[in-house]
């Protein structure tokens, strides 16, 4: 299902605040890495890769004002359209990162930093061949594994039933993380209790959603 139309994002609005370029962003180094350079106080820090059109930072950010939400998107216009979202209602404990996320997971967050990742119906790529594109491959999830806190958690949900497969056995085979965990999913009341736009689009037209919860449990020395 491809994506809608974006609304056009007054350019003479400063979104400086709530988007940032990768340069912009601290380095991979925990005794360097400032929270407060993008939030305003040093709270849990969640990932999204692939923001979309923004519901869930949007949402995730207001409901939880005690953790901080980073999201990267890696399509300018739907990063300065999720920017503009963080704006209303203002808040100080969201940012987007126009980037790309593998290098940004790299380069700019410290290992055992993350409360929680979170990848949300992810570009398929359909072709075999181009599958190797696809953001779950092997390197990003040893590195999301390597980012995530102890008892830290990776959300997956897709609409693709072979990738979400292919992805909880490249799970198994390239991480130790822990998985996948039974997801008891609360009643849909309106459009903001779906996590995206399109596990929106996806539900009401009928079709399934594959959803996967991942944690990091470290072993107990006995």
């Amino acid at each position: 299902m491809p994506r809608c139309a974006v609304k056009t994002i007054d350019p003479s609005i400063d979104l400086s605040a709530v988007l940032k370029m990768p340069e912009e962003l601290p380095v991979s180094d925990l005794l360097a890495w400032n929270s407060q350079v993008l939030f305003s106080r040093i709270l849990p820090l969640e990932l999204e890769i692939g923001s979309g059109k923004g519901l869930f930072i949007n949402r995730a950010s207001v409901q939880n004002p005690n953790h901080n939400f980073l999201g990267i998107e890696i399509s300018k216009k739907y990063a300065r359209l999720c920017a503009a979202r963080l704006q209303s209602p203002p808040r100080s404990n969201a940012v987007m990162v126009c980037g790309d996320a593998f290098l940004v997971l790299k380069n700019h967050i410290p290992a055992g930093f993350l409360a929680a990742v979170h990848v949300y119906f992810p570009d398929p790529w359909w072709k075999r061949a181009h599958r190797k594109r696809r953001i779950l491959r092997p390197e990003v999830l040893q590195l999301i594994e390597n980012r995530l806190a102890s008892g830290g958690s990776l959300h997956f949900r897709t609409d693709v039933e072979e990738y979400f497969l292919s992805t909880l056995d490249l799970l198994k085979q390239y991480t130790p993380l822990q998985g996948p965990f039974e997801i008891i999913e609360p009643e849909t009341k309106n459009d903001s209790d779906y996590r995206t736009h399109f596990e929106r689009r996806t539900r009401l037209h009928g079709k399934p959603v594959f959803i996967a919860e991942f944690r990091k449990i470290s072993a107990i020395n006995v």
